[in-house]
């Protein structure tokens, strides 16, 4: 984090001493405002078992610092060495920019693969990871473009409206619609990640982040040849904008939704060797399946517990996910040296203690449920009259409830006429 920290202030002095404190002001001020969007949408996207924030808040300060510092020292020196070969930038922007970038975003989330393996739970935990990073890229090498690329190299020669309207038309370009552009190449790793994360074999967790970054700088490299070329033909870009990287975008938003629903899928799967164990009763199991219904538990929680029903609640979900991860793990064989299978089955301990001290929260305070116990197979359940009876489990994940039936209505008396005694 200290590195990180020297990072991001040698850049901010770079830009304020060499392009102007103004223009430094005006780039972050733009530059932020996509920022908590970007945000938002990766922790949403990571919603059934969120990450870290340490993590987070790492990934994305290595993506913003050290990432664009090392990108700005590479690049800029790629562009001269070009220049007295007598060769084109577009070689930079084509060739050079694509694998340092791509290296330099994807080197955090790497690197605490390498240190903090279990930080990676799947496909999810690798785009929001690396996505972070490269929003974090995106916003500084966008203070760049902003700020001084538009508008006080626009300013210097054409005043500060003219500056503005360029500030304004790049804000467009770069944010509004290609504002997805870093993160959505950054993917391509983290779903590498993913995939190494759930594989036993030690050639898919090397092969596969691999495959992931080279598809990234494939990408960029694709975008960035289409912007070069475009200086000589505008038709070429929006081509490649609309028939290439928009279908690429929507494939890779769908994708992603698909994995976390996945998530609950593969929940309710793994937690119904604990319901058969006892654990977990089959409605609990069930709850965890879909947001909604996490979130309709999460209502039930609270009405019946209140507020601290709700955080109970909302953590049983997110280490009930563990588990789940956790023993998917184990069955993938992902933990195969004594050390880590000790490891994890010492987290598999903690996780049904922890579990099991949040259901005290919110479990029995429902005054329209009767007291129900499940021991792996079936129902203990207290009826009205004070007995406990053992009920089979239903075909449906639900608790049999038992209620005291009313007595019946009294007879209608009959008159003559009935039922139309008024004529």
């Amino acid at each position: 984090m200290g590195g990180i920290a020297a990072c991001g202030v040698a850049l901010l002095a770079f830009f304020g001493f060499s392009g102007g404190w103004t223009a430094l002001v005006i780039g972050v001020a733009a530059a932020v405002i996509p920022v908590p969007l970007l945000v938002f949408c990766f922790l949403w996207l990571d919603r059934y078992e969120p990450e870290p924030i340490r993590y987070l808040v790492f990934v994305f300060g290595w993506g913003a610092c050290v990432a664009t510092a090392v990108a700005l020292v590479v690049n800029t020196a790629g562009g001269v060495l070009a220049d007295r070969l007598g060769l084109s930038e577009a070689i930079v922007a084509v060739l050079v920019a694509p694998l340092i970038e791509e290296s330099m975003k994807a080197l955090g989330p790497i690197l605490l693969f390498w240190r903090r393996p279990r930080a990676f739970s799947g496909l999810i935990d690798g785009i929001v990871y690396c996505g972070l990073s490269a929003t974090g890229f995106a916003m500084v090498e966008n203070i760049l473009y902003l700020g001084f690329k538009g508008y006080a190299d626009t300013a210097e020669e054409a005043g500060p409206v003219n500056g503005a309207v360029a500030l304004v038309a790049i804000f467009v370009v770069r944010i509004l619609m290609t504002g997805f552009a870093h993160p959505l190449f950054t993917s391509m790793t983290g779903i590498g990640l993913g995939i190494a994360s759930r594989s036993s074999t030690k050639a898919v967790r090397w092969l596969a982040p691999i495959a992931g970054l080279l598809l990234a700088m494939l990408l960029h490299g694709s975008w960035n040849a289409m912007s070069v070329i475009a200086s000589a033909s505008a038709w070429v870009l929006l081509y490649g904008y609309f028939a290439v990287m928009m279908p690429i975008f929507l494939c890779m938003v769908g994708f992603a939704l698909w994995q976390r629903s996945n998530e609950g899928k593969l929940t309710e799967r793994m937690l119904t060797e604990y319901s058969r164990a006892g654990w977990f009763s089959p409605p609990e199991v069930a709850a965890l399946g879909t947001l909604g219904r996490r979130l309709s538990a999460r209502r039930w929680a609270k009405r019946v517990a209140g507020d601290p029903g709700a955080k109970a609640m909302r953590a049983f979900q997110f280490d009930a996910t563990k588990l789940a991860l956790l023993r998917d793990g184990l069955h993938r064989g992902l933990d195969t040296t004594p050390a880590r299978r000790m490891e994890a089955l010492a987290e598999e301990r903690q996780l049904l203690t922890a579990l099991a001290a949040y259901r005290q929260v919110f479990v029995g305070r429902d005054p329209q449920a009767p007291h129900a116990v499940w021991d792996g197979s079936r129902y203990h359940i207290t009826f009205p009259d004070g007995m406990v009876r053992v009920l089979a489990a239903p075909p449906t994940p639900v608790v049999p409830v038992p209620v005291v039936v009313p007595p019946p209505p009294p007879p209608v008396p009959m008159y003559a006429g009935y039922p139309y005694p008024y004529r």
